[in-house]
């Protein structure tokens, strides 16, 4: 097998478990983080960004999208890596719930990261500011330059060039803004949620939140115990939970002057904050790869499997662009796959079959009106792909148990939306996980 030299960009999940892949296949792995620790963005950090819209490209931009109270909205047992399972530690500083505080994660991850012995491959706080090809005529390496934090100038500047580069900066830190027209003219706040961290600022005011995720629905609630009203406003205008000052609205149409914002069905609202819970952008501004790949409308593109670009494949790599799925078990099967197919173990169809692939998938996406920003949108797909992918490693497929409980928890937040978090039905899910973890336990552990 073959043993290349790989940066890997960015230590959050993705990055942590690209690289422990890596390495176990025999690669030279460097990991470019540009904060000081582990973790990307479970990483808290009370500090918000500069420009609290994320519209200035010059702000002071926070990577952490976290709010304080943010508790996972996915049981534990499904979140974690195959085989360093997310259970529970009762000890001190650490939150054995079943759905944890995010501190939680961050604890899991530095544990993964120590477990697996990867700081020691970590450069910190070294932030890459350009990737690019060694010689584009022969695609024979890349170089990657990285800034210390605090240093300025062409000095600060380190330069390195390896044989591939796997990006793993996440997607949750550069926001995506509602359009509303008058809103230039409207005399209120606006913050997207990226840059909420807790409630107390929104004492006594009317705030209108526009979007209806998990981080919609658990910031307006957050939002009503000290606001005066909060509103919501998205496609869908069914209440979805009960709150004595919580309304739901349809689309917002147009934001006035004197403070009023009007919804679709003709309703008004005088305003004071807007809080978009939009999501977030692609951003990869460090790669110059001459438009090879583009972010367009949301979609990275064109990408084979969510993650080679066929025209650089598979020197260049992306883990972590799919969303809506069970997120450290794709990164985890996506890095398995670009490891092996960087020794060699593995192989890739030529570029035109993968560039035929993409072009198919871009159809199918058209033909069932799914729009463009939802390309990497697993949801119902994830387990098509999850299986895809371990079948071309040659792993086992996702457990069922583990699918099977993703689907009982869809039912569960159906029917106990206040409750989900602490209230289920799968017991036996649970015992059936917890049969599988043991096989990982050491052995003075699973001997009692």
């Amino acid at each position: 097998m073959i043993s290349r030299k790989v940066a890997v960009i960015g230590a959050g999940a993705a990055g942590l478990v690209a690289s422990r892949e890596l390495r176990r296949e025999g690669h030279e792995v460097v990991i470019f983080e540009r904060s000081d620790r582990v973790g990307g963005t479970w990483v808290y950090d009370p500090n918000v960004d500069s420009d609290p819209l994320g519209l200035d490209t010059s702000r002071t931009i926070i990577h952490s999208s976290l709010y304080d109270s943010l508790r996972v909205n996915l049981p534990r047992e499904v979140m974690g890596f195959r085989d360093y399972p997310f259970m529970a530690q009762v000890k001190d500083g650490r939150d054995p719930r079943r759905f944890p505080h995010h501190t939680e994660v961050l604890h899991y991850l530095e544990d993964f990261a120590n477990h697996f012995e990867l700081v020691e491959l970590i450069r910190f706080e070294a932030e890459v500011i350009y990737v690019g090809l060694l010689d584009e005529e022969l695609n024979n390496g890349w170089v990657v330059k990285s800034m210390k934090k605090g240093e300025v100038g062409n000095s600060s500047v380190a330069r390195d060039v390896f044989d591939a580069v796997v990006v793993c900066t996440g997607h949750l830190t550069h926001p995506n803004i509602a359009e509303i027209p008058g809103i230039d003219a409207w005399p209120g706040k606006q913050l997207h949620c990226h840059n909420y961290r807790v409630p107390e600022p929104f004492s006594g005011q009317v705030v209108l939140i526009i979007g209806n995720s998990y981080s919609a629905e658990d910031i307006s609630k957050e939002i009503s115990t000290v606001a005066k009203e909060v509103h919501v406003a998205s496609k869908s205008t069914t209440e979805r939970f009960g709150y004595d000052n919580i309304w739901f609205h349809s689309m917002v149409k147009h934001a006035h002057e004197d403070g009023t914002v009007v919804f679709s069905d003709g309703s008004l609202v005088p305003v004071d904050v807007i809080v978009h819970c939009t999501g977030y952008k692609y951003y990869f501004p460090f790669l110059e790869i001459n438009n090879t790949v583009t972010v367009d409308d949301n979609r990275v593109g064109p990408l084979y499997k969510h993650i080679f670009p066929p025209m650089l494949a598979p020197r260049l790599s992306f883990i972590g662009i799919p969303f809506v799925a069970l997120a450290f078990l794709i990164y985890e099967l996506g890095s398995k796959w670009v490891a092996g197919v960087l020794s060699g173990r593995l192989s890739l169809p030529s570029e035109g079959q993968m560039m035929k692939d993409v072009g198919s998938f871009y159809l199918e996406l058209e033909a069932a009106a799914v729009p463009k920003h939802y390309t990497h949108r697993l949801a119902q797909k994830q387990f098509d792909h999850s299986d895809w992918l371990a079948a071309e490693i040659g792993c086992q497929p996702l457990e069922d148990w583990r699918k099977q409980m993703l689907k009982e928890h869809a039912k569960n937040y159906s029917a106990r939306r206040e409750t989900y978090r602490d209230e289920w039905d799968d017991e036996y899910l649970i015992l059936q996980a917890q049969e599988d973890f043991c096989q990982y336990l050491p052995a003075e552990v699973r001997n009692g």
